[in-house]
């Protein structure tokens, strides 16, 4: 008798888009595999089998989601607009979407985890120094095109520029006033002046 092997019945990134949902806003903690079970809809069996434990799986949601998110940050940078802009841009993309849990997963990660679990840790670093590496060419390419004042020290602003994101990304998580995050937006623009 031959058997055949199962066929996955779910593609692997379409459930894993779901499993970033969840971990999203539940965080690592408080969600359970059958939380993952019931809101992936695939058997627990699968899980294991196609992602391993819970940690590998929460891991292999960071990276993708880190990998959408720095895409998307690259895409933006590379946008052949005004320095200015784009910076405003980048930190409106802090702002929550419809439909989108609160805050940003690998905020929440790095806060929930961040001391706790050393190979998230790494993620969440590596993340934030890409970001950071980001902001810094956009200054650089502001002062080169005379957008960005020349006295502005790139390292310095860029760094200033990814703290004020970071905290914009936390602050989305509780605030209810958008104008309150719009005004704080103004007020960071107002530093490149």
């Amino acid at each position: 008798m031959i058997t055949l092997a199962r066929t996955k019945e779910f593609e692997v990134n379409e459930v894993l888009d779901k499993a970033i949902q969840l971990f999203w806003m539940q965080g690592y903690e408080k969600t359970s595999m059958q939380d993952l079970v019931d809101f992936m809809g695939i058997h627990r069996r699968s899980i294991y089998d196609t992602f391993g434990d819970k940690h590998v799986l929460y891991m292999k949601a960071l990276q993708r989601y880190e990998s959408t998110q720095y895409k998307k940050m690259r895409f933006l940078v590379e946008k052949q607009e005004p320095v200015r802009e784009l910076i405003r841009q980048f930190l409106e993309s802090s702002m929550r979407k419809e439909g989108e849990p609160q805050g940003c997963f690998i905020v929440n990660s790095g806060v929930e985890l961040g001391v706790l679990d050393p190979e998230v840790a790494s993620l969440v670093e590596n993340s934030y120094s890409k970001t950071e590496k980001l902001l810094y060419d956009l200054v650089q390419t502001g002062q080169q095109r005379g957008e960005l004042r020349a006295s502005l020290e790139p390292q310095a602003i860029s760094h200033y520029l990814m703290n004020a994101w970071l905290g914009l990304r936390t602050m989305v998580k509780t605030a209810t006033d958008q104008g309150k995050l719009t005004s704080i937006i103004h007020t960071i623009l107002n530093t490149l002046d």
